[in-house]
């Protein structure tokens, strides 16, 4: 298989230094840009990133690769498809990643500017892999002939989304949930982060809107060339988002209610049913996308942040009633949640031959 030529946008920040680690010696890609501000632009990587270094120890090779400007002109004659982690304005992001798309550039997403547009697919690839089917309507609309955008959901959506998915063919009637979101969510190590020390953040602007609008999207329906969300009215959710001093690691405390509340061990099957049918056979799927403890203390971010190579999802804490469903779900918010959550994205499109 010829590897396709790939650029990282935002290349210095945590999730984009992931994603430069996730595509080094990828089978799929091959690396040939870094990105980033004007700080950066001229260095090579290893000096670019310099204390901010989440990756350790880099290849010569990688460290002296030269840090380019996000030049959508310059990219276009260099790669083929961008992954694009800035960290900029709402309008100042879509405008960049329609100007990658219209000179036809595949442009991956982990901004939230495109993730709601009604030709944009927001994808987890075991759960809706159906929306990739707008992208000839959304070319029509940037009149290109092979760009186009993609996006991921937002890195605290994946931590209960993938869980409730396979419970849905019960009614889920009403969803709350509390997110307790690390310090790398925030594009910060947690020691850069002296607020958050011994301190729990009460607000996370814009998060909870992403909480309780992304999931109705994620669920919804693709025809006509659109994306049609469920309905807020046909399904209340109820979202708040606290950052905790915790490095990595985004926990969702769901509290749901269906037409018919399943039993623990219908909760468990369902899980299990759904890990085989939801299987990919891409070098970043996991073994299990849905893990489960029956133990009270699990998961525990210490513990079980990096199963399947931080590409599962955590669940525990597991309780039904006839009021409803509770439990905890875990992501590692920059691998499965950012970074491997993309470049997994990407590999499902490579491999349905979206990338011409």
């Amino acid at each position: 298989m010829k590897k396709t030529s790939v650029a990282v946008v935002g290349a210095t920040g945590i999730v984009g230094q992931r994603l430069v680690s996730l595509l080094f010696s990828h089978p799929f890609f091959e690396l040939t840009a870094l990105c980033a501000g004007p700080s950066s632009c001229g260095k090579e990587y290893g000096e670019a990133i310099g204390s901010k270094n989440c990756l350790g120890l880099l290849p010569e090779e990688l460290s002296s690769m030269r840090v380019l400007p996000p030049d959508p002109k310059l990219l276009s004659e260099m790669c083929e498809l961008v992954f694009c982690a800035v960290k900029l304005p709402f309008e100042q992001v879509r405008a960049l990643e329609e100007a990658f798309a219209k000179r036809e550039l595949a442009v991956f997403s982990l901004n939230s500017a495109n993730r709601l547009l009604e030709d944009v697919p927001m994808v987890i690839p075991e759960i809706n892999p159906e929306h990739l089917s707008v992208i000839p309507a959304q070319r029509k609309r940037l009149k290109t002939s092979r760009g186009f955008i993609v996006t991921k959901c937002n890195c605290a959506t994946s931590a209960y989304v993938p869980l409730l998915t396979p419970l849905l063919p019960l009614g889920l009637e009403e969803l709350s949930v509390t997110t307790l979101q690390a310090a790398s969510g925030a594009g910060k190590k947690l020691s850069d982060f002296p607020n958050l020390k011994g301190n729990i953040l009460p607000h996370i602007e814009g998060e909870e809107k992403k909480c309780e609008a992304e999931p109705l999207k994620l669920w919804g329906e693709a025809r006509e060339g659109k994306i049609f969300p469920i309905r807020k009215s046909d399904l209340p959710i109820r979202a708040q988002c606290f950052r905790v001093p915790v490095e990595d690691g985004h926990f969702a405390c769901v509290f749901a209610k269906f037409k018919k509340n399943p039993e623990k061990e219908e909760i468990f099957a369902r899980w299990e049913n759904f890990n085989e049918s939801a299987r990919l056979p891409l070098p970043s799927a996991p073994e299990k996308f849905l893990r489960y403890f029956t133990e009270e203390s699990r998961p525990q971010p210490l513990f079980d942040l990096y199963a399947d190579r931080g590409m599962s999802i955590e669940a525990g804490r597991v309780e039904s009633s006839g009021k409803g469903v509770k439990f905890v779900g875990l992501v590692h918010n920059t691998l499965r949640g950012a970074a491997g959550g993309a470049v997994l994205l990407a590999e499902l499109l490579k491999a349905q031959g979206y990338l011409i």
